[in-house]
């Protein structure tokens, strides 16, 4: 009976997983039917003709881009973004990959985004009812704890993984737990990116606003990439290996491993980077959540003029 329901689930998945080259020959097609669409349905209103151009040329765009990134109150809120979501970095970048490593399959991975689809949808419509007020940052800090949190759950979900791995894979349990976490993730993730969206459209200049906002938001996002990056990177130097099968050797370096392996031991992983990190991610998400966070939420008591970009005509 066992057997009869992995074997089920193993037709499922290849029934509904589609490979590499169908997938982009469907959404190349998506992509061109729709484009075309709009060409030929969407009518402009040659009514509405702008006052004035925002910027004349490329040089005047960068011109403006610095005058606006100079003024204190876009530049504390670029400093404060660009380290709010390093508390994330390690379930964000490095959690996927461990999955993998534990042995789940790529393609199970993949098939357990489809159930995030709709709530993506559902999520932005309505956390912005809660964004749309005076003081969307508010939703921000609200959300932060609790994705700290689910980070460690990640953390959990890793180390669970061969604990319940079987011959023949995983138990439907442990693809619903992790399905439930997925979900919990999204809703703190979209509680933030919504609240920060919101915040970035209500401090823009109106008479720049393009411009203001693709700052702004181009900056929100390297808040998030460049932690994710640097997870990656210090995942092999914070993992702790030791040498099996040899004494007097170690696998500190790559060298010392090479050794190990010629005198006929092995390396075996006696603490994992990623675990490490998780730990010192929820230490630095939170220590910013408390000595910064606060002083975050106060950009949005700043009055219109100290978002406003003063333009030489």
């Amino acid at each position: 009976m066992k057997e009869d329901r992995e074997v089920l689930l193993q037709s499922f998945f290849d029934l509904i997983v589609f490979s590499p080259p169908d997938f982009l020959f469907f959404w190349g097609a998506v992509f061109l039917v729709t484009t075309t669409l709009v060409a030929f349905l969407k009518k402009e209103n040659k009514e509405l003709i702008p006052a004035k151009e925002e910027t004349k040329g490329i040089t005047d765009t960068y011109k403006l881009l610095f005058s606006i990134i100079r003024m204190p109150a876009v530049l504390t809120f670029c400093l404060l973004i660009l380290t709010s979501k390093v508390g994330f970095s390690a379930a964000d970048a490095v959690t996927g990959l461990k999955l993998v490593e534990e042995g789940v399959p790529k393609e199970h991975l993949a098939l357990l985004a489809v159930p995030m689809v709709p709530l993506q949808i559902i999520l932005p419509l309505v956390i912005s009812k809660y964004t749309a007020g005076p003081q969307p940052l508010n939703t921000f800090y609200k959300a932060m704890p609790f994705r700290l949190l689910l980070g460690l759950e990640f953390a959990f979900l890793v180390w669970w993984a061969p604990k319940v791995k079987h011959e023949g894979g995983f138990p439907l349990y442990y693809y619903a737990v992790v399905v439930l976490s997925y979900a919990l993730h999204q809703i703190t993730l979209y509680s933030m990116y919504v609240a920060i969206m919101a915040f970035n459209a209500k401090v823009s200049d109106p008479l720049i606003g393009g411009t203001y906002m693709t700052l702004l938001n181009t900056v929100s996002n390297l808040g998030g990439n460049w932690p994710s990056t640097v997870a990656l990177w210090l995942v092999d130097p914070l993992t702790v290996k030791e040498c099996a099968g040899a004494q007097g050797h170690s696998c500190g370096t790559a060298a010392a491993a090479e050794l190990c392996t010629e005198a006929g031991g092995s390396c075996v992983t006696t603490l994992d980077g990623y675990y490490v990190e998780s730990v010192i991610c929820l230490i630095l998400g939170f220590g910013w959540w408390f000595l910064l966070g606060p002083k975050f939420k106060k950009l949005q008591d700043e009055g219109q003029s100290s978002w406003k970009c003063k333009r030489s005509n």
